[in-house]
């Protein structure tokens, strides 16, 4: 059989409300899906997962007969990257479509997962032009959090966000369509069994889409924009992205700052926990799919 198994890694995300005592209980039943980090303690482990995207990750644990990598994120952190979009890491997981096995009574997390994807359709209308198919749509929105990440340039199938999509158009409509349906500027042709979207691209419709941008991205952009020494309001700079012709650039590249970083510390930190022999595993299973995905599209 070949070095690697053909069924991808499992891949879950556990949001705790306490990642300390989490971690305590976790290095007491699972003490080696940790790498020599275990030997600092539950305390240091949540110090190095507040760091970059806030999620610390176990990967290459066998479980069930299948390999699965999983994250924990406190319920704090990963509320504010919703909302707010800081590193847009597990953020821009849960602007695809992906299944939730268990989730208690937070109201306030129920408004975040529901404010990441309309702020998800919000910055995607702002990049695409004024009409556009459904697929378009959704492959602008799972195509948000690989923007600016440069393991899309060194590792990964270039073709990943289509990957994405296309088995999935059905579950990407199921997430998106109430959400769809209260877009003014959005037609479900129910006949012709597609969606019809005709987007302001006036300054003022512009304008009203970047104010409704979560705040860290209109930080980024007001970066972009304004000169150094200039101390203008937010309001005042997105009014003059909301004029320019480039302004679904300016959004992206705004994107592509909040996700270029997270990245690059998210990716500095698994080398720490996973340990430099899974580590060099985990790269070579991505060069492996990597050089995989490049022969299917040569041949």
């Amino acid at each position: 059989s070949s070095c690697y198994p053909q069924t991808n890694m499992l891949d879950f995300v556990f949001a705790v409300d306490d990642a300390v005592t989490w971690h305590m209980m976790n290095l007491l039943k699972n003490r080696s899906h940790y790498s020599f980090l275990k030997f600092f303690g539950p305390k240091k482990i949540t110090t190095i997962q507040r760091y970059g995207a806030g999620i610390y990750y176990n990967t290459l644990v066998p479980c069930n007969g299948r390999m699965i990598k999983y994250g924990v994120i406190s319920t704090d952190a990963l509320i504010e990257d919703l909302f707010h979009w800081k590193t847009l890491y597990v953020a821009g997981r849960l602007q695809k479509p992906v299944k939730i096995l268990a989730q208690n009574e937070n109201s306030k997390l129920q408004a975040a997962l529901v404010s990441n994807l309309k702020s998800a359709v919000t910055a995607a209308f702002l990049m695409l032009p004024e009409s556009f198919s459904e697929e378009e749509l959704y492959m602008q929105i799972a195509g948000l959090s690989y923007a600016g990440d440069f393991r899309m340039i060194i590792g990964e199938d270039k073709s990943k966000v289509q990957n994405i999509v296309k088995p999935n158009v059905a579950h990407f409509q199921k997430l998106y369509s109430n959400i769809l349906q209260d877009c003014p500027q959005v037609v479900y042709k129910h006949h012709l069994g597609r969606l019809e979207a005709s987007i302001d691209k006036s300054p003022e419709g512009q304008f009203t889409q970047l104010m409704a941008l979560p705040k860290t991205l209109q930080q980024k952009i007001t970066a972009l924009v304004n000169p150094p020494g200039k101390n203008r309001d937010v309001e005042e700079i997105l009014l003059q992205v909301a004029h320019d012709p480039d302004c679904g650039f300016v959004v992206h590249q705004g994107i592509s700052g909040i996700v270029r970083s997270s990245s690059v510390v998210q990716s500095a930190k698994t080398i720490l926990t996973a340990g430099a022999k899974k580590s060099v595993t985990y790269s070579m299973k991505k060069l492996y799919k990597m050089t995989k995905g490049g022969l299917k599209k040569t041949s």
